[in-house]
């Protein structure tokens, strides 16, 4: 890697369609620096009025409150709002922060598209 490149990964790895569902992969450090891509994408995925929003969380390493925040905004305005396949980390900043009991969270994301 050149001098001066980014270091930092994108945060959105792929938004795939699933059935009426729509699944956004996420990956990497989650935080205010990439916030507002994170909150593109959920948006993004808004189009179309898919049956649910599946927010895969397995190849995320870390998530700060900002990036929470995002989780919660596209929550109210899905409604539908599934977290999927998190970490260790990220599990206990869903624990820490209450979130794991207002938002659903599964174990896979089949799991969440099966719900």
């Amino acid at each position: 890697m050149a001098e001066g490149d980014s270091l930092r990964e994108h945060p959105v790895l792929g938004v795939e369609t699933v059935g009426g569902a729509v699944v956004v992969r996420l990956g990497g450090e989650l935080d205010l620096y990439n916030a507002g891509e994170v909150r593109t994408a959920l948006a993004g995925a808004a189009n179309g009025s898919p049956s649910r929003v599946v927010v895969d969380l397995a190849q995320v390493e870390f998530i700060d409150s900002t990036v929470l925040g995002v989780l919660v905004e596209a929550h109210k305005s899905l409604g539908d709002l599934e977290l999927a396949a998190p970490q260790l980390e990220v599990r206990r900043a869903l624990l820490v922060s209450g979130l794991d009991r207002r938002l659903n969270v599964h174990d896979t994301v089949n799991d969440a598209l099966a719900s």
